[in-house]
This record gives structure tokens, sequence and C-alpha cells, in this order.
């Protein structure tokens, strides 16, 4: 690996302490598989027996439908933008479990519909055509449910790769809250038709707690403390700087920042209040630690969103959403750290790279030298606190070098026995996650977030 303009320094001694790691990420997917256990044991207590192909189908069908709407719920609380949760577990990891957990729930539901049709045909002895006719027009809540059934299968084939790779990221988030239409729909059904909660009082009581409780979540942290910070922190822009081709610092001020609560490393979803912008928030990360009176992002064009922040006025108000993620100095677990950036993936790794304690190296890769954003800033803090900042390009020819496990390893010898903060393009995460394993640096200490939700 070739580097240019390095900035070399014999790192400060700082003593190092040991993270508290919270048990939080590992006792939710517990939690999530206890009550999947709950569900299941509701059907168990209900069923005096199974006889005959229609009874195991329809019995097939009644579990299925009792999981589908048990992992509704699991996943409109995932995304509840709870602190507890998005701090410890990470927002990425909230997003792969919701987008793993919305394909089991349309699966689910698809087998529950296609169950139930069957079973339900063979012991009134009649075709599934006309079974289908009969459940959807004459039983209870039925017609709504299965408009709702619908809404969940254009939700997941909306939100497959291939087709969220032709839409924007805000006309699929918009299109995605269909999911709250979708289970008001279904959930009178399994009310008025599932036969695990017909005349059964404590199980009807338990569906609504379960319901209602991830309904509170939603609007509190998802609506109600978005508006009452907004109101109490009174956010404007300030002033927009350019930083690289494409790239631009946004400053801000507002009042009480400091009850935001932002760590280096998080990100705000920031709803500017422009034309064009007001409709929708973006993530973006603090590019700098957390002032009481001023914030700082940092964004490259990458959309029609990204793009217009470059032509924002002075004094655009802006409500934000947050702070959100777990890329934080709390997953540390090493005395010495690597920041591995990649374009501009460099804004959480500049702010963990002034404020990190004891022995950390940032290394840094674009593809042109003019592309490094804060280089200015970079250098000024690699000078004040001793550390090691290497820059690392792509073009011209001359300079170019894979992302390899030789090349990390010849930078810092001692690579194993560093914790790595990594951030930057899907592809270059990719490759720098396969260069570090194959380097020896164990998977507990490869620590990245991605930002593209």
């Amino acid at each position: 690996m070739t580097t240019t303009s390095i900035t070399t320094y014999a790192s400060r001694g700082t003593r190092h302490r040991r993270p508290r790691h919270s048990i939080v990420p590992f006792l939710v997917p517990l939690v999530i598989w206890a009550g999947a256990a709950g569900v299941l044991a509701l059907w168990w207590s209900d069923t005096t027996s199974v006889v005959g192909p229609a009874g195991w189908l329809t019995g097939a069908g009644r579990i299925t439908g009792l999981l589908a709407g048990y992992a509704c719920a699991v996943l409109l609380a995932l995304m509840a933008r709870m602190p507890l949760l998005d701090h410890t577990v990470g927002t990425d990891r909230l997003a792969r479990w919701h987008a793993l957990g919305g394909r089991c729930t349309i699966s689910l539901a698809l087998a529950h519909t296609l169950l139930i049709i069957w079973g339900y045909s063979l012991t009134s002895h009649t075709n599934v055509v006309s079974q289908t006719s009969t459940l959807v027009l004459h039983y209870p809540d039925l017609l709504k449910g299965t408009v709702g059934f619908l809404l969940f299968l254009a939700t997941g084939v909306l939100s497959a790769r291939a087709a969220r790779r032709r839409m924007s990221y805000e006309t699929w988030h918009y299109l995605h809250f269909a999911t709250y239409l979708a289970v008001f729909l279904t959930f009178g059904h399994q009310l008025s038709n599932g036969a695990d909660f017909v005349g059964n009082r404590p199980a009807q009581l338990a569906w609504y707690t379960l319901f209602l409780g991830v309904t509170a979540l939603l609007a509190w942290y998802r609506f109600a403390v978005p508006l009452r910070r907004g109101l109490r922190h009174r956010l404007r822009v300030a002033a927009v700087h350019p930083e690289a081709p494409g790239v631009v610092s946004v400053h801000l001020t507002g009042e009480h920042l400091d009850e935001l609560g932002g760590k280096p490393g998080q990100f705000l979803r920031w709803r500017f209040m422009a034309r064009g912008l007001w409709w929708t928030a973006n993530p973006y990360s603090l590019s700098a630690p957390a002032h009481p009176r001023h914030l700082r992002i940092t964004v490259k064009t990458a959309g029609g969103h990204s793009a217009a922040l470059a032509h924002l006025a002075p004094g655009t108000r802006v409500w934000a959403e947050g702070p959100y993620g777990g890329f934080t100095a709390n997953r540390r677990t090493a005395p010495k750290v690597l920041l591995l950036a990649g374009g501009v993936g460099i804004t959480p790794l500049r702010a963990l790279f002034e404020t990190l304690p004891g022995d950390v190296t940032l290394v840094y890769r674009s593809r042109r030298p003019d592309d490094f954003a804060l280089r200015g800033e970079l250098d000024a803090i690699a000078a004040h606190r001793r550390a090691t900042v290497h820059y690392v390009v792509d073009e011209p020819a001359g300079y170019s070098s894979p992302l390899t496990a030789r090349g990390l390893s010849t930078l810092m010898p001692d690579l194993a026995a560093h914790d790595v903060y990594l951030c930057g393009p899907p592809g270059m995460t990719q490759a720098a996650i396969a260069a570090l394993r194959e380097a020896g640096v164990p998977a507990r200490r490869i620590h990245h977030e991605s930002f593209a939700l």
C-alpha cells in the first residue's frame, strides 16, 4: 500500500479505561424468541387435537398467523428508535434485524393465508376460489385484513434490493409507512376470527397490551420526542462551507444542544425547512464533537437531497431527530485503535479521532488527493494529540493500491492488537472487513455501522 502526505507523530501515552459493555444486544433476541415461544404456547393450550389433513393445514395456518401477528409487533418495536436499543444494539443492526424480520413476516403471512384457505376448503368440501370468496366477503374484518395483507406484499416487493436501487431514499421511506396501515387493517381480523382469541379474554388482553405498548413507543419516540426537541433546541443553519469537490459542511446553531447528548460517531436525522427538503428527514453524521451552541455535519452529494444542502441559506430552520447509533467509544475493547475511513465515511471518524483516548491511528482512503475532506483539521488533531494519519489515494495510477491484509499490515505491523472503527462506501467496507479478518483482527474488534438506511 502506498501512502501520500503522511503526518506521523509518536503516540502520547494515555490511560485506557476498558468500557463497560451492555447486555442489551444479547437480551433482545432472547426476549423476541421467548415471546414467540409464548405465542406457540397459546396455540398449544387452545388445541385439543389435530385430526386429518384439514386439521393439520388449519392448525399450521393458525400457528403461522399467530407468529405473523407477533412478528408485526416486533418489527415496529425494533424501529421505534428507542435510545436503549439504538445506542446499544446499533441502528444498522436493528435495521438488518428489521429487514430479516420483514421477510419472515411476509412469508408467515403468505403461508397463513394459503394454509387457512386450503384447510377450510377441505373442511367445507369446496374449491379454493369459492372458499377464498367466502372468507374475504363474509368473515368479520377479513376484507380489511385482505387489504392489509396486500399492502404487506407490496411493501415487501418495494423493499427488495432490486426495487430499492430504482427509487430514492425519500420515496422508499414514505412508501414504507404503508406497513403502519397494514398492521392496523390486519389487527382486527385476528381477534374477530382467530380461534385462539375468540372467547379467550386473557389472550385478547395480552394481544391488546402488546400492540398498544408498541403503538405508545412509536408515538413517543418517532413523533412526540422529535417535536418536543425541535421546539426546544430551535436549530438553524449558520453557514455552509465547501470541504472538497461535492462535499460541504453545514454549520448549525441552536439552544441547549448539550441536552441532545450526541456522542462522537453518532448521527441525527435532519429535516431542513426549505423548499424541496422539508418533507423528508435524512441521516447525516456529526463531523465534529457536539457543542452546547453549535453542531456540524459534512455531506457528500449523492442525490437530490444531499446536493441541495450546498445551497441552504443561513437562518433556515432545522428539525433534528436523534442522536442515533452505537458507533461510539463504548464499542472499544483494546488500548490501540485504528480508524479506517473511505470517502465521506470520514465524518463520524473525524469526531472519534479527536476524542478517543489512547493510541489512535487514522487511515483515510480516497480516489484522488483533492477528494480528502477536512484534511487540515485531521492534520491539526494528529499534531495536537501526537497521533498518526495516513492518506491513501487510488489515483493517479502510480499511487493506486488495493485494500488488502498485506497492505494494512505494512502500515500497522501489530494490526491484530487493534480495535478497528470502519466507515465508508459498501464496497470498500466489505473489502476492508475481509482484509482485516485475513490480517488476524477478531470479528468482535471490527466496528462498523452503515448509514445507508
